[in-house]
């Protein structure tokens, strides 16, 4: 008897983690069908920042206050919400009613929008950089801004050259473009930020690294040590300059450098290009800068963390920040956490790098 009941506990067990299966199964199918009907576009949010900002100060402000002002202040503050809500009721209705006065009651407030670009090798943040900078070039005028969050260590060449053409897209509309660095904007990094109209710096944020590297593990000698042969076959005396397996010559290191000064060279005249002021050979040398010292070399226009530079502009403009969302698959989820941990490692070779600088303060 107690066999049988046992028996019949473990069945139960069983069917119920079927059950559960195929629960999971099921919601994952319906969730793969759900998004092949909405197809992989991704779409925009848009936060505007001024009720963020106004939000955190009511916190803060009841926070602190004396309980018995409390019911008195939370009236005041909503009647004067209402009274907001009400202007700008009108203001609509009256642009509604009359159109040829649509752009003077648009013209009231400025508008500033806020990109995030979170960059690694590939700068795969590229994809959503683009859709975000046509979406506001649909709306932006010369009286507007548009203001880039920019964090990345750099990466390869053509990635971030297509990233620096989004945000060119922008100055060739005439709308002026502010690059905020609070962390680090070097390589390909500085070559997005260096197209803005106005750089700003956090203190001890890194930027500079204006030059080119590339490293290739050549693994020729132990393949002969285990007699195992490889063969390269190119059309073309420069398909292939330095290799992996094969054996490398010095005709191929020749060219693999002048392919790397001619990067270079194209690099520097890009920075000379937007920034002018900067002495193209003194900051071309690949070395880094603090923010301190990057303003010395003009690398950079005014010392000011991103947050700071937002709040003041909210007092005069209506912001926005703009993200466009492309939800990741699995593998592409797997792809940016690996690239992730690719730029931890990069950003530990700049703090290397600066090791010196940060034990002598």
């Amino acid at each position: 008897m107690d066999f049988l009941i046992e028996y019949g506990l473990f069945l139960a067990k069983i069917a119920t983690f079927v059950i559960a299966v195929i629960i999971l199964l099921s919601v994952i199918v319906g969730l793969s069908q759900k998004n092949k009907q909405s197809g992989h576009r991704g779409h925009l949010e848009i936060t505007p920042l001024n009720e963020l900002y106004e939000e955190m100060s009511d916190a803060i402000k009841f926070a602190i206050m004396d309980e018995s002002l409390h019911k008195a202040e939370t009236k005041k503050l909503e009647k004067e919400k209402h009274k907001k809500a009400k202007e700008k009721q009108r203001a609509l209705k009256k642009a509604a009613k009359n159109p040829s006065e649509d752009a003077a009651v648009i013209e009231q407030k400025a508008r500033v929008f806020v990109v995030n670009f979170h960059g690694n090798i590939s700068a795969s943040a590229v994809t959503n950089l683009r859709e975000e900078v046509t979406a506001i070039l649909s709306q932006a005028t010369e009286k507007d801004e548009v203001v880039v969050r920019l964090e990345s260590g750099g990466g390869m060449v053509h990635s971030y050259g297509l990233a620096s053409s989004q945000l060119d897209r922008i100055r060739k509309c005439n709308i002026p473009l502010t690059v905020c660095v609070d962390k680090v904007a070097a390589s390909g990094g500085y070559m997005m930020a260096c197209v803005a109209d106005k750089i700003l710096a956090a203190p001890f944020a890194i930027l500079g690294s204006i030059g080119v590297v590339a490293q290739v593990p050549n693994f020729n000698k132990v393949l002969k040590k285990h007699d195992v042969e490889f063969e390269l076959l190119t059309a073309g005396e420069h398909k292939r300059t330095l290799t992996m397996f094969g054996e490398n010559t010095d005709s191929g290191r020749e060219k693999f450098l002048e392919d790397l000064q001619d990067t270079h060279d194209l690099f520097k005249q890009f920075v000379s290009e937007h920034r002018p002021s900067v002495d193209i050979d003194k900051i071309a040398t690949g070395e880094v800068w603090f923010g301190l010292r990057a303003q010395d070399v003009a690398l950079v226009d005014d010392l000011q963390t991103s947050d700071e530079y937002l709040v003041s502009r909210s007092k005069q403009a209506d912001v926005f920040e703009v993200a466009y969302v492309l939800k990741k698959k699995l593998h592409q989820r797997l792809g940016f956490a690996a690239e992730e941990s690719a730029d931890r490692l990069m950003l530990r070779w700049w703090e290397r790098l600066t090791d010196n600088t940060k034990r002598m303060m």
